[in-house]
């Protein structure tokens, strides 16, 4: 299944913001009627010595989520790591009987995901793949989880956070972790408050002459640093980068400019105490923080130009949420650019024929 540039739209809304506005509803449904397949797969996975996770893009962010969730709330611990799908097909040795992989592709049609499925199957492994509905590439999994319909824009967002509820379910699963079902479960109202939070168009206008976007965070947050980055690539062509805390914090910092902002992703965990002294970093330098953390946040709040108030939520579930307010940014800044966020430029010519004779 081939992705090609949807019908544009002569503005707003486009189609990413149909599609972000629908992630509480697809977060409600995402596993209803997969429960036999995500308990079986899950029966699979216990049983083996190693899991495996493949993605590309979005998809490999995802994957990144993924292993932690495994690791703790499905205990594998050591036994499963996450792998970009070209480097897991292209350097990584063949699996063997003992391995499962679960391959995430939202369009189910990306040449190194296909082929990271089709390695698992031939050393004789379970293959589990995360999908969105009708993508055929992966059918030849041993469990096909389905996500929602193909997103018509080309920057995925319901997809990916309905990628990251599948893993979190099969990890639940794997791990017989009832605890965290039901803080699943509470996440499609958390998500529907945070959604009416701010005003994202008023966000987007202040920050919307920086010379450079930093989004960074840690744990499992590090993912959704890395997501948003790319989707300000696809969606609005600004210079975005996305960075692990720790990181930011070993020289990539002497590059901010007071011109540029950090989006700061520092719910309570781990990387909190990190993300403080990215964000002193910052002040410092004179460059604006806009931190997501939680509401009674006393450290990093103070020293933001802009908080964010992300709900209280287990930080290995927090990417679903996090993810949101920078999925509306990025849209909202397409807008003040004056450009389409659905088309990854497909509709400009270089762009579109640099398109048309890329492989992927």
């Amino acid at each position: 299944m081939t992705w090609t540039p949807p019908p544009p739209r002569a503005g707003h809304p486009y189609y990413m913001h149909d599609a972000i506005y629908a992630q509480p509803g697809a977060l409600r449904l995402v596993t209803r009627g997969q429960g036999e397949l995500i308990d079986g797969a899950a029966l699979r996975l216990r049983a083996t010595e190693r899991v495996l996770l493949s993605g590309i893009g979005t998809s490999w962010h995802a994957t990144l989520v993924g292993e932690l969730l495994m690791a703790h709330t499905g205990g594998l611990g050591h036994r499963v790591r996450a792998f970009h799908s070209f480097e897991f097909k292209s350097y990584w040795p063949d699996p063997d009987a003992r391995t499962g992989v679960v391959v995430v592709s939202h369009r189910g049609s990306k040449r190194y995901s296909v082929e990271a499925l089709a390695k698992a199957r031939g050393g004789g492994g379970v293959g589990v793949a995360i999908t969105g509905k009708g993508a055929e590439g992966l059918a030849s999994a041993d469990y096909l989880l389905q996500t929602v319909d193909q997103e018509k824009s080309a920057a995925h967002t319901v997809s990916y956070t309905c990628a990251l509820a599948l893993l979190a379910a099969l990890a639940a699963a794997i791990g017989d972790n009832d605890d965290l079902v039901q803080e699943l479960q509470a996440i499609p109202d958390q998500l529907a408050l945070l959604l009416g939070q701010e005003s994202w168009a008023e966000l987007a206008a202040r920050f919307a002459d920086r010379r450079r976007y930093w989004f960074v965070g840690g744990g499992p947050n590090a993912a959704t640093a890395y997501e948003a980055a790319l989707k300000m690539s696809e969606a609005n062509h600004a210079t975005a980068l996305g960075l692990g805390c720790e990181q930011f914090l070993h020289g990539p910092w002497a590059a901010l400019e007071p011109g540029d902002v950090v989006f700061l992703i520092a719910p309570p965990g781990p990387a909190h105490e990190r993300c403080l002294a990215v964000a002193r970093v910052a002040k410092e330098v004179g460059a604006p923080v806009v931190a997501l953390v939680r509401e009674d946040d006393r450290e990093i709040a103070p020293l933001a130009a802009e908080t964010i108030a992300i709900p209280p939520v287990p930080e290995l579930l927090s990417p679903i949420l996090t993810v949101v307010p920078l999925q509306l940014f990025t849209y909202h800044l397409a807008l003040v650019r004056g450009v389409n966020p659905d088309t990854m430029r497909g509709d400009q010519p270089a762009h579109g024929r640099a398109r048309a004779g890329l492989a992927l």
